[in-house]
């Protein structure tokens, strides 16, 4: 059902945890699935110096947080932006047509972090 390295980010997944005094924070939910994801950003000259996440969800929910904090760690605002869902599926080496959703939640987690510290 899962490829080998959605199950490797699973089991250890990249950047999990808080940053405290964030730059960014993007929280999201889907009440369908009850995944809940937030991703914590520090941000210095409009890069991303530092980027970890929260989630509460299944193995592909958690699986796409840890890969889009690898993708997007150390580029700048407008590069992480174009980070999107498919990117995470191929970089996972796909997921089940049922669990695509998960990678739509991460980038929406991303944007709105991205949205957050605009403002």
């Amino acid at each position: 059902m899962y490829s080998k390295k959605v199950i490797q980010h699973f089991q250890k997944p990249h950047n999990q945890g808080q940053i405290k005094n964030a730059d960014a924070v993007g929280r999201v939910g889907n009440p369908a699935c009850g995944d809940i994801m937030k991703i914590y950003l520090k941000i210095k000259d409009k890069t991303i110096k530092d980027v970890k996440f929260e989630t509460m969800g299944c193995a592909a929910a958690i699986a796409v947080s840890s890969v889009l904090t690898d993708l997007v760690k150390n580029k700048t605002l407008v590069e992480a932006l174009k980070v999107d869902n498919d990117k995470i599926v191929k970089e996972l080496g796909g997921l089940p047509e049922q669990k695509i959703h998960c990678s739509m939640l991460a980038v929406k987690a991303l944007k709105k972090a991205v949205d957050n510290y605009q403002k």
